[in-house]
């Protein structure tokens, strides 16, 4: 929300010397939060003045075109020029060049002078241009910064004005003004008008406070205007979708007026467009009281207003041109004709005020929240009315608003309001919050005094009732309470704690001591937080960067990544509202978002990535969902709670890496290496290891990866969680990914499953290892793994551990064979083995493999 000071000056104490910082800082204050600062002085600077057009000669050019050589008066008639400098005629009449036809001698004009600087840093010089010396330049409203216009100059008439020559322009024009631009969060929907934020600065300074509203004075209906009727046949969560309808005419309106300079200047500093003084009014109207109006051409509407639910297939054309079709819950204002206009989020087309509307409708209307936020999030029609109304608008403004939008018609558009006017819907009932006089201490850890609190709550606008409750059973009395009557522009205080909230704000939020809260007892953090944690760290120390990725993806993605045989479609949860078409589905593997951070990182310039995520993946398993939601404001039985939770998806953790590049950067005297599928096994291993899991890895298969540098990881159960390896040539080149990199992914919640609660550490052997090494041919097919394995059984208890170190193919070997070499490790705990014991463990473990698997010993 934008605020023009000089706006914001009519309704709060604003000093005159104020910035727009200095009223940021002070917003700051209440819990506003601040965004930029809007002058446009930062980039325009003078002598710019008003001129007028003496003289206009036009000269064909040899290009074809024509251009105007003008004589420029820039100072009062008979006045002697007082500006000094290059280019500055001392006559006060100015040389001119200009390519602009829409102007005529008499005319007023803005004219920059030599010395001036536009917006784009663009220094006004004498320059040589078309045989003349052109001194300064005849200024459109483009060049200016302050619209889009670049037709023609800006003639001062065509504004309504006549301002008296050599009149510093900028002031004519309303450009010293400034705004301060501030964050308003959706529970603050107040702030978005100059009403709210003028109420919040004089909380913030302790000074007083006029509001707008009061200052409209409401005349009193002489019968009933414009025909409307409500009837909403299926309000959502029981809510009707409008419940007041307020309805003004105002006829003879010159559409031809323009737009005064104050009110122009003050919509383009709060970053709305001027585009003819009738649609001016309804945004101007909406930025002082916070309440959306729409007018309609009175002359095109047919019969009666009707404000209902749209019908199905019923279709509309709106404001920008597009033909929408309607869906049932989208709330609608008609008449005869059909649908005129999606309530709260646009007209439609076919009564929208044009240049020729000299009767004008005035609507100003209270709908319900959820009713504009789904139609407009349906619709993809975000605006400025549905911006308040989804975040709540005060009931009680609309016939105020009305009101201003009739006074400001008549008086700068020249017309005749009725006397008659139409106020239809049913008021709510009042919000009143009973507060016991120690809530509030008790919650902030203040005493706060009764002074604060009533004091606090009637400055937000509340009617504060004091009371004192009789004890029971007894003669003595209970503390202090408040019964709290809600202003009806505070539609996000419901409950005694909000009440709280405002207090502690308006009194101070640097009122507050700082205390150390005491750690209540238990038991720390559960057995997979835990797991979690250390494997996060393991990893963290391992080297790799830990990263978030959305977990929106493609369908795509889902089934590349989420199954291991290609062509087997992936079963996922797709969105109803995503935030692109494209990423509509949850995913169901991290790897997708892994990889696109891993694009995103190399596509500038980061070569060298080794990076790993632990997220949640979503797995749809049965009917999703409930058949209907619960009501809103009270916490669902537990049946109902049931229901949800079992509509929901299974949410396992996974964990997965992605490595591209080398392991270390390149350096004097150092090769550094790639990464390859072996870093990312060894990754899944550790995870593994963290944990106390032995994970059996096997020759895999996955769509995703490189066909024969896959690994399977398995739990000795025979259970996959994962994969590990490099990942397919064609996939890493259509993501723009490096060749070779490599990645894992597991299943981390089975992994935690699997692990045991204690990890007990192993005897350490004081006594020698007996090492022996054996070589095996067998069978080009079989994994190295299995025969691993199979070595590791047949060994027995003896065997500490056991590595692969050589792998061979070639002559001597035999067509189809492999030579797989290990080396093993043997220690006994209780006594130094002879090398007859580590023999014959070898011999047991070469035995156990020629009887599975066919190895022969080489």
């Amino acid at each position: 929300m934008r605020i023009p000071l000089s706006w914001l000056r009519e309704y709060a104490q604003v000093p005159a010397d104020a910035t727009a910082e200095d009223v940021m800082a002070e917003l700051v204050k209440v819990g506003l939060e601040e965004e930029g600062v809007h002058r446009p002085l930062d980039e325009l600077r003078g002598p710019i003045v008003v001129g007028q057009v003496l003289s206009v000669v036009k000269e064909p050019q040899s290009n074809g075109k024509t251009i105007n050589w003008c004589q420029v008066r820039v100072v009062p008639e008979g006045a002697r020029q007082a500006l000094t400098g290059d280019g500055i005629d001392p006559s006060g009449v100015q040389g001119i060049v200009c390519g602009a036809h829409n102007f005529e001698p008499g005319d007023k004009v803005v004219v920059t002078l030599p010395g001036a600087v536009l917006p784009g840093d663009f220094r006004i010089t004498p320059r040589n241009t078309y045989g003349h010396i052109s001194a300064g330049m005849i200024a459109s409203v483009r060049e200016l910064g302050i619209g889009e216009d670049h037709d023609g100059i800006l003639v001062l008439s065509t504004l309504g004005l006549d301002p008296e020559v050599g009149a510093d322009a900028l002031e004519v024009l309303g450009l010293y003004d400034e705004a301060a631009e501030i964050n308003v969060t959706p529970d603050r929907s107040y702030c978005f008008s100059i009403r709210g934020v003028a109420r919040e600065y004089a909380h913030a300074t302790g000074t007083g406070f006029k509001d707008p509203a009061d200052g409209v004075v409401v005349a009193e209906p002489a019968g009933e205007g414009y025909p409307v009727k409500i009837e909403d046949a299926a309000p959502i969560h029981g809510k009707p979708g409008c419940d007041r309808f307020v309805a003004r005419t105002v006829r003879g309106v010159d559409p031809k007026r323009p737009t005064p300079p104050w009110m122009a200047s003050r919509l383009r500093l709060a970053g709305i467009r001027s585009i003819s003084l009738v649609v001016d009014i309804s945004n101007y109207v909406m930025l002082e009281l916070g309440q959306p109006l729409h007018f309609y051409d009175l002359d095109k509407l047919q019969g009666p207003i009707v404000v209902r639910r749209a019908n199905p297939g019923e279709t509309l054309q709106t404001l920008d041109d597009k033909v929408r079709t309607l869906d049932p819950e989208d709330l609608l204002i008609t008449d005869d004709s059909g649908a005129i206009g999606i309530a709260g989020v646009m007209g439609g087309a076919a009564t929208e005020v044009s240049d020729s509307t000299v009767n004008v409708l005035i609507e100003a209307a209270h709908f319900e929240e959820v009713s504009i936020a789904r139609s407009r999030r349906r619709h993809k029609l975000p605006s400025e009315a549905s911006k308040r109304f989804e975040r709540g608008v005060d009931w009680q403004v609309a016939d105020e608003a009305a009101q201003r939008a009739v006074d400001l018609l008549t008086e700068l558009a020249g017309g005749t309001a009725d006397a008659a006017a139409t106020d239809v819907g049913m008021e709510p009932a009042p919000v009143t919050i009973e507060l016991p006089a120690g809530f509030a201490a008790e919650r902030i850890g203040i005493d706060f005094t009764e002074e604060q609190i009533t004091g606090s709550l009637a400055d937000l606008g509340a009617v504060v009732e004091k009371h004192v409750v009789e004890k029971h059973g007894g003669t003595g009395r209970d503390d202090q309470g408040y019964t709290v009557t809600v202003p009806s522009w505070r539609q996000d205080l419901a409950i005694k704690e909000d009440l709280t909230e405002e207090i502690a704000r308006l009194v101070g939020y640097d009122k507050i001591p700082a205390t150390l809260p005491v750690a209540p007892p238990g038991r720390g953090l559960t057995r997979q937080q835990q797991q979690r944690r250390r494997v996060l760290q393991a990893l963290a120390d391992a080297g790799l960067v830990e990263v978030l990725s959305y977990p929106f993806v493609t369908k795509a993605d889902n089934d590349t990544f989420g199954v291991a045989e290609a062509g087997a479609g992936r079963s996922a949860v797709k969105l109803a509202n995503p935030l692109s078409d494209e990423h509509g589905y949850l995913r169901t593997t991290v790897l997708p978002g892994l990889l696109e951070t891993a694009r995103r990182n190399h596509s500038r310039g980061f070569r060298d990535l080794a990076l790993y995520e632990a997220g949640l993946v979503f797995l749809p398993d049965g009917t999703l969902g409930t058949a209907e939601l619960p009501p809103l404001g009270q916490l669902p039985p537990e049946e109902v709670l049931e229901r949800l939770y079992t509509g929901l998806p299974a949410q396992p953790l996974h964990i997965a890496a992605v490595f591209t590049g080398h392991e270390s950067p390149a350096g004097a005297g150092h090769s550094p290496r790639p990464w390859d599928w072996a870093d990312a096994l060894d990754a899944a291993r550790l995870v593994a290891d963290v944990l106390g899991v032995d994970l059996v890895v096997s020759q895999g298969a996955h769509q995703a990866f490189h066909p024969g540098r896959t690994a399977a990881l398995s739990l000795r159960s025979g259970e996959l969680v994962g994969h590990a390896g490099e990942l397919h040539p064609k996939l890493l080149a259509a993501r723009d990914l490096p060749a070779r990199t490599v990645a894992f992914e597991l299943d981390a919640d089975a992994l935690f499953e699997a692990a045991a609660d204690v990890v007990v550490a192993k005897h350490i052997s004081t006594y020698p290892v007996a090492t022996q090494d054996v070589a095996l041919v067998v069978d080009e097919a079989i994994p190295a793994g299995e025969v691993l394995e199979t070595l590791r059984e047949g060994a027995g208890g003896l065997l500490e551990d056991i590595a692969l170190f050589d792998v061979y193919t070639g002559p001597g070997i035999g067509e189809g064979k492999k030579s797989l070499a290990f080396g093993l490790r043997f220690r006994a705990n209780d006594r130094t083995l002879t090398a007859e014991e580590a023999s014959e463990a070898r011999a047991a473990a070469v035995a156990l493999a020629a009887e599975r698997i066919g190895a022969v010993q080489r």
